[in-house]
């Protein structure tokens, strides 16, 4: 279906249903099963009620809690009936294909991540949709870029399709709130590290995998060099993260691209280091893949005084306070497995 079409039928729609526009709070997350989502969801389920938080995604979670919906955010008629359905006032989109599996299938990897955010974009401009979140990433930088306290408003020049596609989608994302008034917010997230979830096909997600490693006695074998520094955040301050660039004022936000956001950096012999903190004789490998060349295109650092200032961003974890809590998390985890003390 052509993008000139689909407006036209869901305005149709739009002229036969029946949305009270005196509307309360009922979100719409896509991508809803993946490592930032699940976690996410679970998070507004518990500021909002589990029933006006709708996940969805390709394939159910046989052990979800709450409300889902099976849904390709590429086919805009199956959002657009959520979207209906539920009264939806805001969209959290998160699906995408990530950088190291984007680079496998570039061209598949641009269609879905784009046609899925058009989509939402559209959907959200039709129904006055109250407010959208887009995240975007530190691979939006390219080899130009400053390495370290890489500036919020620097050139974005990527050199991966996973970080052009975040790039077009942060000028989308200006274009409708200029264009259309649409209040769509986004970060620009460094590495995410969560217990959570597994590694999902990033390339940060070496600082996942290794804690799973360590935790079950396990050489780790590393696919970045051992000094490649790149920023990272944990998962509780990514979530938290992005409710407060959700929930600040209107006015208060000056960025309608993408928000810098910053946790803190290390390269995997750092990471390595703290972790032998509390496992002495944890062991790590190091087998540089296509990976490498991908972590040096990224910034080490990123300057993030924007976030600071506009909506009072502030990192609570650093480097040994996200290792001791990963570890402890996750030895429950295994600890029926594998019977870890």
């Amino acid at each position: 279906m052509s993008y000139f079409l689909m407006p036209l039928l869901l305005l149709d729609k739009l002229k036969n249903s029946k949305i009270n526009f005196i509307k309360m709070t009922k979100i719409l997350i896509t991508g809803a099963s993946g490592q930032l989502g699940s976690v996410l969801t679970k998070k507004l389920q518990d500021k909002y009620g589990v029933d006006n938080v709708i996940a969805s995604d390709l394939r159910i979670n046989p052990s979800f809690n709450g409300c889902f919906e099976v849904l390709d955010a590429t086919d805009f008629d199956a959002l657009s009936e959520i979207v209906l359905k539920f009264e939806i006032t805001q969209i959290y989109h998160l699906a995408a294909i990530l950088s190291a599996n984007g680079e496998k299938i570039p061209l598949n990897t641009w269609d879905i991540n784009m046609k899925s955010l058009f989509n939402v974009l559209e959907v959200s401009r039709l129904t006055n949709i109250d407010k959208v979140f887009f995240p975007s990433s530190i691979a939006v930088y390219g080899n130009d870029a400053p390495k370290t306290e890489t500036p919020q408003d620097y050139v974005v020049a990527p050199s991966t399709v996973y970080g052009i596609s975040k790039v077009a989608g942060e000028n989308w994302a200006h274009y409708y709130y200029e264009r259309y008034g649409l209040d769509i917010r986004s970060i620009r997230y460094p590495g995410v590290i969560g217990h959570q979830s597994l590694p999902g096909g990033g390339t940060t997600d070496y600082a996942i995998d290794i804690f799973h490693k360590a935790v079950k006695n396990e050489v780790f074998e590393c696919f970045l060099e051992a000094t490649a520094t790149l920023p990272m955040i944990y998962m509780d301050d990514t979530i938290r993260a992005t409710i407060e660039l959700m929930e600040a004022p209107k006015e208060n936000i000056t960025v309608r691209t993408s928000y810098n956001l910053s946790g803190m950096s290390f390269s995997p012999e750092q990471l390595t280091q703290s972790i032998q903190k509390i496992y002495p004789d944890f062991k790590i490998v190091y087998k540089p893949d296509f990976r490498q060349k991908i972590a040096e295109s990224w910034p080490s650092s990123i300057d993030d005084s924007s976030a600071r200032s506009d909506w009072n961003w502030k990192p609570q974890f650093d480097i040994d306070a996200m290792a001791s809590v990963m570890i402890e998390e996750l030895k429950l985890k295994y600890i029926t497995e594998l019977k870890i003390s």
